[in-house]
């Protein structure tokens, strides 16, 4: 099955016209006709069945015949993330997070931090297509970024967490985990986290986690924390 993704339509529409660019793509490059079923999302777990009445590429038109609400996961996980050096590495992540799970992404600029600068647009359309291609019907939400002190200050309702590097106290992040529930991991810069920041953090009650006993890129310690908390809320 191949899943469209658009925004714009509605639970109450009965049919849907696409843009320019995307009804080129169904009529051209895809060579859809008339007849042809569409699935289509708009990211809020709304799936509609759609057959093309126009097919051409200036303007795409379909009529709806389905549609159906999808559930959420039991749990939310928020992914708080300093940007990585090299802008392919941190899109690897957005990319596979979606793929893997997570329902909030947020950049955070931390005082190791050698990339202060994210293309935001950029990132939202690889997190479109990760959707699309593992056929989710959520569409996760990007945060603008935020300073990490200024991201800390934000009063948190469910299980949080920074995992450093620092040879201090700390828990496996599995072993913390509660299943069925929100969560929000701090994974820091190739620097990692200065000891004020952590120092910081554990002020504000986050807990000290590692993902294992090798030290990992801040792309792969993302997924990392990202599949352990999917694989517990599995079973």
């Amino acid at each position: 099955m191949q899943l469209f993704y658009n925004s714009n339509i509605s639970e109450t529409d009965t049919s849907f016209s696409f843009d320019k660019d995307e009804s080129r793509h169904i009529a051209k490059v895809l060579r859809k006709t008339i007849g042809d079923k569409l699935h289509i999302t708009n990211g809020k777990g709304w799936v509609f069945i759609a057959e093309i009445i126009l097919a051409e590429q200036k303007k795409c038109i379909v009529s709806i015949q389905s549609k159906s609400l999808q559930p959420k996961r039991n749990y939310n996980l928020h992914l708080a993330v300093a940007p990585t050096k090299m802008n392919d590495r941190y899109e690897w992540f957005l990319e596979k997070a979606t793929e893997i799970g997570v329902e909030t992404i947020t950049p955070i600029i931390c005082e190791h931090s050698e990339r202060k600068v994210v293309k935001i647009e950029r990132f939202e359309k690889i997190i479109q297509s990760a959707m699309k291609q593992s056929l989710q019907y959520y569409l996760p939400k990007l945060n603008k970024p935020i300073a990490f002190k200024d991201f800390i200050d934000q009063n948190f309702k469910a299980q949080i967490f920074i995992a450093h590097c620092e040879e201090t106290d700390k828990k496996s992040l599995k072993s913390q985990l509660k299943t069925a529930t929100d969560c929000t991991i701090l994974i820091g810069p190739e620097g990692d986290f200065s000891v004020k920041e952590i120092e910081m953090a554990l002020q504000r009650n986050f807990i000290p986690v590692t993902l294992g006993e090798t030290r990992l890129r801040t792309e792969t310690a993302a997924i990392a924390a990202c599949h352990s908390v999917a694989f517990l809320n599995e079973f």
